[in-house]
């Protein structure tokens, strides 16, 4: 038997005004589509930008629904998105916002697990990594580099084979 450790490794923004100024319109642009997210039943709003190698900018939000399985998060319709009109363009970033009808949220919101996979497929079909960049609707900003960051031990296509 041994043990194996995993390290990670990412950077943490005190606000927005510490990004690029690129970085910052993306993330605006996020803000702008959690703005128009779909979540009367559980008024957390979720927004998603992405950036791809053609300079072009797909926008997602989460979308929910009363039979609660059939909704779907930003981050995954962004991607879906993406990927439908652009086939053949690679994500570089994903920059993703989150805020509450009921209360601040303050600390940064990350993927969760299902979309977590989903930026992994993509992220490994495409063999360069995509920027993760994630906050609440206020505070600090954590970036991940690649998604592998935040799931170092993905499951992936190799296991179906």
């Amino acid at each position: 038997m041994k043990e194996i450790k995993l390290s990670t490794s990412f950077t943490v923004f005190d606000d927005l005004n510490e990004l690029s100024k690129n970085d910052k319109a993306l993330f605006l642009e996020a803000q702008t589509a959690r703005d128009n997210a779909y979540a009367p039943y559980s008024n957390f709003q979720v927004g998603a930008a992405l950036l791809l190698d053609n300079n072009k900018i797909i926008l997602g939000n989460n979308q929910e629904n009363a039979a609660y399985p059939s909704g779907m998060c930003a981050e995954r319709v962004a991607i879906w998105n993406a990927s439908s009109q652009y086939p053949k363009s690679k994500i570089l970033k994903i920059f993703i916002t989150a805020k509450s009808n009921l209360k601040k949220v303050t600390e940064p919101v990350s993927p969760c697990g299902s979309c977590r996979q989903t930026i992994a497929e993509y992220e490994l079909n495409q063999d360069t990594n995509i920027e993760i960049f994630f906050m609440g609707e206020i505070g600090k900003i954590i970036k991940s580099n690649s998604l592998k960051d935040l799931l170092p031990l993905v499951f992936d296509k190799k296991f179906l084979k």
